[in-house]
């Protein structure tokens, strides 16, 4: 038993160590990447819990205060709720006290830039603060967070929208043959992965001998919608480009078999069923990393972004109307203005954690549907196609919009 304690001991001083270490190295450069570790730590420690806290949770009697004990797919759910609840008030009390820096001069900016000990120490505390809290707070918070991981999608098609817009007027700006080629081999290379993509889905999803009308419905309205971006771009009208057409074209597709690849395991028309316990354990890691993935991008684009971001005085807002005074000049030549809106980067990451929470629990309704994969279900279903489907109106609407209000900016 001492040998024991004085192990425990050793590997808690340890961990200390490390943690301070780390902490320490945090500069003002890698604090996004830091901030993104942290969420990353959140759905590693949701994951975790999901698959070893039931038992603990089942003996906890402001949890389990029912007169029957709930399956134990409803206190693993239930589990990543409170993770995600807890990283949630975290970056959202972040983002309240972000509000209105404008320039490096302000003390909040420290706050975001520093402090690492304290903040991982007070994330940790709100994580483990929210297993105590009753269950109608969880359920609010689930109730909820179908709508802000809505959001959040909304949030990641803006920027990608964004991203892509940017990328090809970056290559037309050079004016030079080599990236008008470039631009071409890139835009044939998404069309011909698009077209190939939708053949893999077609044979997937619509198997010979089953009535799968709605997979077909899903898979032709993405083609259509291929055509229609072309078509739209390369009207003489609207003077569009090729490239971004091609990406959103393939983005979409992608989302289609996001969509049809989280219907049931048990669905006649889900194509793979088949394999879905041969590898349902690299389907939990493979659904973890692309989350992982995708709100590290969502997140670090968002605090780079020129449109969403950026606040009245970054200096990628914009020249000001009038000519500033020599007061102002040298007060801004010494108060650098923030190149991004810190408020929004964390609430950025609070809508993640809502999204996270919706794919480790299937959108809450894995139980009894879909086990423990991850991202399965209709309601996920409906979700990536109507994504898809808005990703699609909002590009359509930026190619259009300029002609339709040319006295306007967009």
């Amino acid at each position: 038993m001492w040998a024991a304690s004085c192990l425990a001991s050793c590997c808690a001083a340890c961990a200390c160590d490390a943690c301070r270490t780390v902490v320490s190295g945090i500069s003002r450069r890698s604090a996004r990447i830091a901030y993104c570790g942290l969420f990353a730590l959140s759905l590693i420690v949701s994951w975790i819990l999901r698959e070893v806290a039931a038992p603990l949770m089942e003996k906890l009697p402001w949890i389990n205060h029912f007169h029957k004990t709930p399956d134990r797919e409803w206190f693993e759910t239930d589990a990543v709720l409170r993770v995600s609840l807890g990283n949630f008030l975290f970056f959202t009390i972040l983002s309240i006290l972000m509000v209105g820096v404008k320039n490096q001069k302000d003390p909040r900016d420290g706050l975001h830039h520093g402090g690492w000990m304290a903040k991982v120490i007070c994330w940790c505390l709100l994580v483990i603060l929210m297993f105590f809290v009753p269950n109608e707070i969880v359920s609010f918070y689930e109730s909820i967070s179908k709508f802000g991981s809505g959001l959040f999608l909304l949030v990641q098609v803006v920027l990608l929208l964004d991203f892509v817009h940017g990328w090809n007027d970056k290559w037309v700006g050079y004016n030079e043959q080599f990236w008008y080629i470039a631009l071409f081999v890139v835009s044939l290379v998404c069309y011909v992965a698009t077209f190939a993509f939708s053949g893999l889905l077609f044979h997937w999803f619509t198997p010979s001998g089953h009535d799968c009308g709605l997979n077909t419905f899903f898979i032709v309205m993405t083609l259509i919608l291929v055509f229609v971006f072309a078509i739209v771009a390369l009207h003489p009208a609207i003077s569009g480009s090729i490239l971004p057409a091609s990406v959103i074209s393939l983005y979409c597709m992608y989302l289609s078999y996001s969509g049809l690849a989280s219907e049931p395991r048990d669905y006649e028309c889900n194509g793979l069923h088949r394999h879905s316990k041969a590898v349902s354990t690299g389907t939990l890691a493979v659904g973890l990393l692309t989350t992982v993935l995708s709100v590290v991008y969502s997140a670090v684009r968002a605090g780079s972004s020129t449109t969403l971001l950026s606040p009245p005085s970054s200096p990628r807002a914009g020249k000001p109307l009038l000519p500033l005074e020599k007061a102002d000049e040298k007060e801004k030549e010494s108060s650098k203005p923030v190149t991004y809106s810190y408020s929004f980067f964390h609430i950025i990451f609070s809508l993640a954690s809502m999204y996270s929470a919706m794919l480790l629990t299937g959108w809450s309704t894995s139980v009894g549907e879909s086990g423990k994969l991850v991202d399965v279900g209709w309601p996920s279903v409906w979700v990536r196609i109507v994504t898809a489907w808005a990703t699609a109106g909002l590009y359509i609407w930026s190619l259009v919009a300029p002609v339709l209000f040319p006295d306007r900016e967009f």
